[in-house]
């Protein structure tokens, strides 16, 4: 009985298709979703902390303190992610 390996997937997707630089592009685009996500969710969080126990905390460390790590962190594990994906598949004899 012959098997045959199963595309990776998240959350349901197939992700094994995909060519190297649909690979990259996704991965930058992760990377720029994360920080844009947290971005706003920092600044609001942020917002009600200077609002509830009047401080003073500049809105503009959220972008270096907060959103930045998070994006570069989300874009290297989905480099890792997305191009082991491919290298899996190029490897694989998989078309």
């Amino acid at each position: 009985m012959t098997t045959t390996a199963q595309p990776t997937k998240l959350l349901g997707i197939p992700l094994g298709d995909f060519g190297f630089f649909s690979s990259v592009f996704l991965s930058i685009a992760s990377g720029f979703l994360a920080f844009f996500a947290s971005l706003f969710l920092a600044i609001v969080a942020l917002l009600f902390w200077n609002l509830a126990g009047h401080h003073h905390v500049n809105f503009a460390d959220t972008y270096l303190y907060v959103a930045f790590p998070i994006g570069l962190i989300v874009l290297a594990l989905a480099l890792v992610f997305f191009t082991g994906t491919w290298l899996r598949r190029k490897f694989s004899g998989a078309r």
